[in-house]
């Protein structure tokens, strides 16, 4: 389990997040949603120890770091190193031993080009990878599905039902919110930096009902389209 303990974190003047406090159990899938802006990704990066905050976080497991897979929006990659390396890179960092990463491979990717050179969905792919031979248990995706195709997508989802049949502990967060409606156990939305909600899938939806409201109200009307 992670606990969260009055988190804040500021950039300057600027408040991103204000009195964060979650937990996340073993076995359960959790989406982080709320606007752009709204302070999501921060907070990943606080949970996976990137970037220096205010407050408490705390794991059951010895050194949390050790034993978490977190997946950046956009990936970042050294120069000159190709997928094969990069994939070798992580495990080494775990002292896990692939005796082929071609075994590996389900999204076929090309392992001895350059990861630089990839596309920006491949390079989200091979990231995804890498975290998952490391055989983490508490993954942190932040938009998995964004800018991957249709059947790499289907392939993820399946990846995250499978990793909370093994009771691990994921969180995640889409713009999706039908990809997070199958495979999302509770949901936290986040506005302005503050817990807006803290709730399970029925309630949810009905939250996703009155977002729905909110957000497009008469907009399209002012389109003027025929």
């Amino acid at each position: 389990m992670i606990i969260i303990k009055d988190l804040c974190k500021n950039y300057g003047d600027n408040s991103v997040l204000t009195d964060v406090n979650l937990s996340f159990e073993a076995g359960l899938v959790y989406g982080v949603v709320g606007p752009n802006g709204a302070g999501k990704t921060t907070l990943f990066k606080c949970i996976a120890g990137i970037i220096p905050y205010s407050g408490e976080i705390t794991c059951m497991l010895d050194n949390l770091k050790n034993h978490m897979g977190f997946l950046a929006t956009e990936p970042y990659f050294m120069s000159f190193i190709t997928g094969r390396e990069y994939l070798q890179l992580l495990c080494n960092a775990r002292n896990i031993h692939v005796k082929n990463f071609d075994d590996s491979n389900i999204f076929d990717l090309p392992l001895d080009r350059y990861a630089t050179n990839y596309s920006t969905g491949m390079k989200k792919k091979l990231a995804l990878m890498g975290i998952l031979l490391q055989k983490n248990q508490i993954f942190i995706l932040d938009e998995p599905f964004n800018g991957v195709d249709v059947q790499s997508n289907l392939l993820i989802t399946e990846i995250i039902l499978t990793l909370k049949a093994l009771h691990k502990t994921l969180i995640i967060s889409s713009h999706i919110l039908s990809t997070l409606t199958d495979v999302c156990d509770f949901f936290i939305v986040l506005k302005d930096g503050r817990i807006d909600s803290n709730v399970d899938l029925e309630a949810f939806k009905e939250i996703e009902k009155e977002m729905r409201k909110t957000e497009i109200g008469n907009k399209i009307e002012k389109l003027g389209l025929r």
